[in-house]
């Protein structure tokens, strides 16, 4: 076993340094993977097929979940195709095992009114205030990450032309259009936060210290802001503001790839990246269809 915890090491560590996982991603591989690690060393079993679907099968009876069945099955295939690529296995012993087909879900979202009416809601007037108006403004805006927006620098942003520039996942920079409504909140905190902390810190979003905000601390804050100013138990999170901001502009008509850039989706690409594709029609699309423009 000592030799898995090695070989599992070594693929986090791949995962991290190479692939650009994110820590999240990263914690979950690692627990998928030590799972099944214990379960074959507990029930003192050899890697083989019977003993793999007898994995699945106990994990099925204890989740009854096939997303959760899902996502450890492909998290320990992968490992085997790391180990593979090293010559460290003859084959993967995941290979041609199935796992239950996933019911497919439509992302959750809030719709145009809930939106507007939350952010309309927001108060204009304190430090904090604006930049909680500033940022979920920006969220909802840009379709952004919590991830991305947490790391936005002032270098980042073109205010002339109402670009972000963004460093998403695999560390794959992309750019990404803002509305006005944004540019000025963001001149009106930047404004405020440099009374307060001045040139403290070059990135834009901070917390109440003038270090730079949390992810954990944004998903905190609009859980709180939400119901406070709703009223509404709805289950909010930052992720919601970017399947809303994908399906306001489909609904109303922008086309599906310009969307898929703007979001950063490079997986869904299956021959290449949206050669096609340039600034202008990102800016065209999104100043046409864009709930808040």
């Amino acid at each position: 076993m000592d030799k898995n915890r090695k070989d599992l090491d070594d693929y986090i560590d791949h995962l991290k340094n190479v692939l650009f996982f994110s820590p999240n991603t990263l914690r979950a591989y690692y627990q998928d993977i030590n799972q099944f690690f214990i379960y074959i060393k507990e029930n003192k079993l050899k890697v083989n097929k019977d003993n793999i679907r007898d994995f699945i099968s106990d994990i099925f009876l204890k989740t009854k979940n096939k997303a959760t069945i899902a996502r450890k099955t492909y998290a320990i295939r992968s490992f085997y195709s790391f180990l593979l690529s090293k010559g460290k296995v003859d084959k993967n012993p995941f290979d041609g095992i199935r796992t239950p087909k996933t019911d497919k879900k439509l992302p959750e979202i809030l719709t145009e009114k809930e939106m507007g009416d939350f952010l309309d809601k927001i108060p204009e007037e304190g430090l904090l205030n604006i930049r909680n108006k500033a940022l979920f403004e920006m969220l909802y805006a840009t379709g952004l990450r919590v991830s991305e927006i947490a790391n936005i620098k002032i270098s980042d942003i073109d205010k002339r032309e109402k670009l972000i520039r963004v460093l998403g996942k695999g560390k794959k920079e992309r750019i990404v259009p803002f509305n006005k409504r944004s540019l000025d909140l963001l001149e009106k905190y930047q404004e405020e936060k440099f009374k307060k902390f001045g040139n403290k810190t070059e990135f834009i979003f901070l917390n109440y210290k003038g270090s730079k905000i949390s992810e954990r601390s944004i998903e905190r804050i609009l859980e709180k802001l939400y119901l406070e100013l709703t009223g509404s138990g709805k289950k909010v999170f930052p992720h919601l503001f970017r399947h809303s901001f994908a399906s306001h502009l489909l609904q109303r008509g922008a086309n599906l790839r310009i969307i898929q850039e703007l979001l950063g989706h490079s997986n869904l690409v299956t021959t290449e990246k949206y050669t096609s594709l340039n600034y202008s029609d990102l800016l065209k699309t999104y100043n046409e269809f864009h709930p808040r423009s």
